[in-house]
C-alpha cells in the first residue's frame, strides 16, 4: 500500500512559525495563522510543524456577502432600501502528516479540538499577514469539515481536510487598535497676565479617522473632572449625553472614569457598576465612524485639569 509519509518534526506547543508567506486565492502572498478559544496559536503555513494549509482549495478571502431589500420603481427596475451583510463561510483545506501513524493522530486529534472548541467556548481567530507587516483577522466558529479523505492510503500517517469556518461578523479587522486622545488644556486664571477665558466645556470639535472599508462602533473613555458630557458626530446629528448624576453619583470627580461601548451598548463606570441609565435615553444614539473623516465634537462640562476622552476602535474591512 504506497504511503504519504513526511520528516519527522515536533510540532510547537504554543504556536510560532509560518513566517514564509504563500500564495493564498484572493489575496496574494501572506502568512495564515489560527488563534484558538483558549489563546494557543496554530500556524497555518508553516509545512515544519506538521500540517500545512492547500492554498488551491482556500476560499471565502474576499468581499463579503450581502442580502439586498429593495422597492420596485413605477418606471422599471427597483430602488436598492437596504444591503444586510450576510455571515461568511471561509472553507481552509489543511494537509495533516507524521512520521508515524501516533504521530499523525497527535496532530491530528489536537487540531479537530482546537477547531471544534470554538463550538464550546467562543470563537476563535483566523489571522492573515501580509509581508509589509499589515495584519487582518475574523472570528470563526467551526462548522464542519474535519473528516480526512477516507480513501485508501490516507489516514495512517497523513490526510487531508477541508474545514468550512463560520463567521456570524463577515467584516475583517486590524487587531491593532486606533486610538484617539483628547484632553484639556491648562486653565488661565482670568488676571493673569491679562483677561483671560477659559471655558469649563472643553474638547470641543475635532475629526476622526476611520481608515477602514465599513462602519466602526467605537469605545469611549471618560475621565473626570466632568459634570455632563456629550458626544455629536456632525456629520449626521447623532448625539447622546452621559449624566453621572441621573444614577445618583454625582459629578465625576478627578480620575474617576466611565467606559462607553457602543457595540453592545453599554455603560460601566470604573468598578463596574452598570451606568446605562446615565444616558439621555430615548433621544441618545450610540453612533459609529463612517469610512474616511467623521466630524465630531466631544464637550465635557465642568472639565478640569486631567479631563480626558479617550476613542478606541478597529478598523473593518471587506477582504482579507
Amino acid at each position: 500500500m504506497p504511503l504519504i509519509t513526511a520528516p519527522a518534526v515536533t510540532p510547537p506547543d504554543t504556536g510560532g512559525g509560518g513566517s514564509t508567506p504563500v500564495p493564498l486565492p484572493e489575496i496574494g502572498y501572506a502568512v495564515a495563522t489560527y488563534t484558538d478559544p483558549t489563546g494557543r496559536v496554530w500556524p497555518l503555513t508553516d509545512e515544519e510543524v506538521g500540517w500545512f494549509t492547500l492554498a488551491d482549495g482556500v476560499s471565502g478571502l474576499g468581499a463579503a456577502t450581502y442580502s439586498l431589500t429593495s422597492d420596485a420603481h413605477p418606471r422599471g427596475g427597483a430602488r436598492l432600501r437596504y444591503a444586510q451583510p450576510q455571515p461568511r463561510a471561509i472553507v481552509w483545506p489543511l494537509y495533516v502528516y507524521g512520521e508515524s501513524h501516533n504521530e499523525f493522530i497527535g496532530r491530528w486529534r489536537s487540531l479537530a479540538t482546537a477547531f471544534t472548541r470554538t463550538l464550546r467556548d467562543g470563537p476563535g481567530w483566523l489571522e492573515i499577514a501580509r509581508p509589509d507587516g499589515g495584519r487582518r483577522r475574523i472570528a470563526v466558529h467551526y462548522q464542519d469539515g474535519f473528516e480526512g479523505r477516507g480513501s485508501k492510503g490516507y489516514g495512517i500517517v497523513s490526510d487531508y481536510v477541508a474545514i468550512t469556518l463560520w463567521c456570524e461578523d463577515p467584516y475583517w479587522i486590524d487587531p491593532t487598535d486606533v486610538v484617539v486622545h483628547r484632553e484639556t488644556g491648562s486653565l488661565t486664571p482670568f488676571f493673569v497676565p491679562y483677561p483671560t477665558v477659559s471655558s469649563s466645556q472643553v474638547l470641543g470639535a475635532t475629526t476622526v479617522v476611520n481608515p477602514g472599508d465599513v462602519i466602526v462602533w467605537p469605545t469611549w473613555t471618560v475621565t473626570g473632572p466632568a459634570s455632563l458630557i456629550t458626544f455629536t458626530h456632525e456629520g449626521t446629528g447623532e448625539q447622546f449625553t452621559l449624566d453621572p448624576t441621573a444614577v445618583g453619583h454625582g459629578n465625576l470627580l478627578a480620575g474617576q472614569q466611565v467606559t462607553i461601548s457602543t457595540d453592545p451598548p453599554s455603560v460601566r463606570y470604573q468598578n463596574g457598576d452598570n451606568w446605562v441609565g446615565s444616558l439621555d435615553w430615548p433621544s441618545a444614539v450610540l453612533w459609529g465612524l463612517s469610512p474616511g473623516d467623521n466630524s465630531v465634537t466631544f464637550q465635557l462640562n465642568g472639565s478640569g485639569p486631567g479631563s480626558a476622552v479617550d476613542l478606541a476602535f478597529n478598523s473593518r474591512y471587506e477582504t482579507a
